[in-house]
């Protein structure tokens, strides 16, 4: 049983950075914004909360930094989308490799430092509950952070008139214009917040997951975050099943080398990126369903004066 409780919650660790970076995305998306450059804000974020946090040895400035250095992209690819007009998968894809060579750049002094990253405090008497208590109260802080977060973006987006806004704008962003609505300033806002998740979500993989940077520490994350939204078809509580669902790949595979099971290595660390690929596939099929739940503006530019 111990064994199982370990299982779960490396398995909610693993999915956390992939959950926090798919509701970011997942409500960019929403307002017609496709914003391809996860990974490069992951990998931004990752390196500037671990260079504050090496740095001050305040973790949460870290993440706060973190958080910053996702915004900060963010609001480059929305002035180059939302304002110039530019392409949005083309800009994305720059932005990608964009944020992983200056995380690259950036985080060389940092590569051989080590630091006391942000740990799981178990509530005294609660985490002593048989079973219940290491399954609930065995996370550190942002795990409950990203819990509150989807809660919130789903009570946003389906029981607020903002949220209906915003998805209005996604939807039909000619009709949102015509009837008074600021079809740019939402979509500012909607990227900006995706540059948050994937800030914090990278700040997360860097100062709790695994307390260290190196270049790359991503490992492709916020591709798979990218999928994600697809995989869920748009709606919160399936990114987050999704995200746990990916992080249990990736911790199996962890303990399937330990258990000596005769696979090759690279065979089982390229498991989580096989999964989505065979996820997507299977979604891919349902071409209704993807049509139905898709933001119908969903990467077309918009201009108040077409």
């Amino acid at each position: 049983m111990d064994f199982l409780v370990a299982i779960v919650v490396a398995t909610v660790a693993a999915g956390t950075p992939l959950a926090l970076a798919a509701l970011g995305e997942l409500v960019a998306e929403k307002s017609g914004v496709l914003n391809l450059g996860v990974e490069g804000m992951m990998l931004a974020g990752a390196v500037a909360g671990f260079a504050a946090a090496a740095t001050t040895g305040n973790l949460w400035l870290g993440v706060a930094c973190g958080v910053v250095a996702g915004i900060a992209l963010s609001f480059v690819f929305a002035v180059a989308v939302v304002t110039l007009q530019a392409n949005q998968v083309a800009t994305g894809l720059a932005l990608a490799i964009f944020g992983g060579g200056l995380s690259a750049f950036a985080g060389q002094p940092f590569v051989s430092r080590s630091i006391d990253g942000i740990r799981a405090a178990p509530l005294p008497l609660l985490g002593e509950i048989p079973v219940l208590g290491p399954l609930a109260f065995s996370f550190d802080p942002l795990v409950y952070v990203s819990l509150a977060l989807f809660g919130a973006v789903a009570w946003f987006l389906w029981r607020t008139r903002a949220g209906l806004v915003l998805r209005a704008v996604g939807e039909s962003p000619e009709v949102a214009h015509e009837v008074g609505y600021p079809v740019a300033r939402i979509r500012y806002a909607a990227t900006l917040f995706g540059g948050a998740m994937a800030g914090l979500a990278g700040a997360y993989l860097s100062l709790a997951y695994t307390p260290l940077w190196v270049e790359g520490l991503t490992a492709g994350r916020g591709w798979i975050a990218l999928a994600l939204v697809v995989f869920a078809t748009w709606r919160p509580a399936r990114v987050l099943a999704g995200a746990y669902l990916f992080g249990g790949v990736t911790v199996l595979q962890f303990h399937a080398q330990g258990f000596g099971v005769e696979v090759p290595s690279q065979l089982l660390s390229a498991l989580p990126y096989i999964a989505t690929i065979g996820v997507l596939v299977i979604i891919s099929r349902d071409a209704a369903m993807v049509r139905l739940n898709a933001p119908a503006s969903l990467g077309k530019p918009f201009h108040a004066g077409d």
